[in-house]
């Protein structure tokens, strides 16, 4: 498997859903908005294995001391095998002299984000407001 990291948005829709749809993240239920956001975000990191999106995380950014992850997936059939982990190391290191990196874990990808370096922030609590099922 050779897996390339890349920082292209040179990226078809159709990929895109397909990757969410693999992974049950109800934002694939917006095609147009959820490609939108990608493309419009602060930083898109893509991992690819022979041409076929395998992975992607972005990032929400003011560009000077908040970065925000908001969306990290890999495809089932490429998780526990680093792809997660190149994504987010390409994403730290590109933020890596910010103020503060957030983001919001669900309780299976908890340990993960811990081994990449994240704490729960003191006392705080994730909220939100939120209009899907799952992701």
């Amino acid at each position: 498997m050779n897996i390339v990291i890349s920082e292209t948005r040179d990226i078809k829709i159709g990929d895109i859903i397909s990757l969410y749809k693999a992974n049950h993240w109800s934002s694939a239920d917006k095609p147009d908005e959820l490609y939108q956001a990608l493309m419009h975000a602060h930083s898109l990191i893509s991992a690819w294995d022979d041409g076929k999106l395998v992975g992607l995380g972005n990032a929400i950014s003011d560009g000077y001391l908040v970065v925000y992850y908001p969306h990290l997936l890999v495809h089932p059939q490429y998780q526990g095998k680093g792809v997660g982990r190149k994504i987010m190391e390409r994403l730290r290191e590109k933020y890596r002299n910010f103020h503060m990196q957030i983001l919001t874990a669900d309780a299976k990808a908890v340990e993960f984000y811990k081994k990449a370096g994240f704490r729960k922030a003191g006392k705080t609590e994730a909220m939100w407001i939120y209009k899907g099922n799952e992701h």
